[in-house]
């Protein structure tokens, strides 16, 4: 498979492009990466270095890429974190172009705004123009449970109302949501789920909650979802399969007792998988 991901970099650690393109390659996808930003870290530090990359820049490295012929060969289309509001334009154009090109490219949103614990950590701006731009020209979303909420105006918490946030957000456009950090307040302590949800049917997944903040650890597994889905044509098996490599990659960083993703020393995970969890299909 051959992957055109638009996201953030950063040169020290592990988010967007970082984070996305190693395990997509160890699986052995070819990857484009075009860069949103170049920062030296991410901004959970608080400061950084490097610029946002202006849009017509962004969209001047997609249209070299195009003059290649490298846009008729994508298979997938990832986007994250996207710096700028002009970015979500290129993004769509981008999306638009490949798919005249190759009907049967898929495009991934991860709609980065924010989490239930620290609120929204983009521009203000952003959010808006993802949910009325992007979101609609989206084959896979994969939120989190508060991105959700903010995408159908709606505060999802239990297994209903998580199931029918994930309806209306495909009443918008796409046929596929991974909705990521599923907090049910009937939960099992100390758990926590994900679930992967289409018109046909949804399965969840639950696993240990391992108790600190991963920054990139999102990114990651919008990848390998996106990778998954496309190797299996199957949601359970693409949310397994996933959902064990992204557990065994935070478990090795907590144990390593490193702030950054543990990913180059984690490889063997995204080739191998353990298949360690159970999905349930819930509808």
């Amino acid at each position: 498979m051959k992957i055109l991901s638009i996201q953030s970099h950063v040169a020290y650690g592990h988010v967007g492009n970082s984070a996305a393109v190693f395990p997509l390659q160890r699986r052995g996808h070819e990857v484009w990466p075009v860069h949103t930003v170049n920062f030296s870290n991410h901004t959970g530090y608080g400061a950084w270095g490097g610029p946002l990359i202006a849009p017509e820049d962004v969209r001047a490295v997609i249209q070299g890429i195009e003059d290649r012929g490298g846009l008729a060969q994508v298979d997938a289309i990832l986007s994250g974190y996207q710096g700028g509001a002009g970015i979500a334009d290129v993004i769509v154009d981008a999306v638009k172009r490949t798919k005249e090109l190759h009907p049967a490219a898929r495009y991934t949103c991860d709609p980065v705004m924010g989490n239930a614990k620290s609120g929204c950590f983009v521009d203000p701006s952003i959010p808006p123009i993802i949910r009325e731009k992007v979101i609609p020209v989206a084959d896979t979303i994969t939120p989190n449970q508060f991105e959700l909420g903010f995408l159908t105006g709606t505060e999802p918490t239990d297994l209903e109302s998580t199931l029918a946030a994930a309806d209306l957000a495909m009443d918008m456009g796409p046929s596929t949501v991974l909705v990521t950090s599923v907090e049910r307040p009937d939960r099992p302590e100390g758990t926590i789920e994900m679930m992967a949800v289409t018109r046909e049917s949804a399965w969840i997944v639950q696993t240990p909650h391992l108790p600190f903040k991963a920054n990139g650890s999102g990114d990651v597994t919008a990848a390998l979802f996106t990778a998954h889905l496309h190797e299996t044509g199957s949601l359970a098996e693409a949310l397994a399969a996933t959902t064990s490599s992204v557990f065994d990659l935070l478990q090795a960083t907590l144990d390593s007792g490193e702030r950054e993703l543990r990913l180059i020393q984690s490889q063997d995970v995204f080739a191998t998988p353990r298949m360690q969890f159970e999905v349930k299909r819930v509808r």
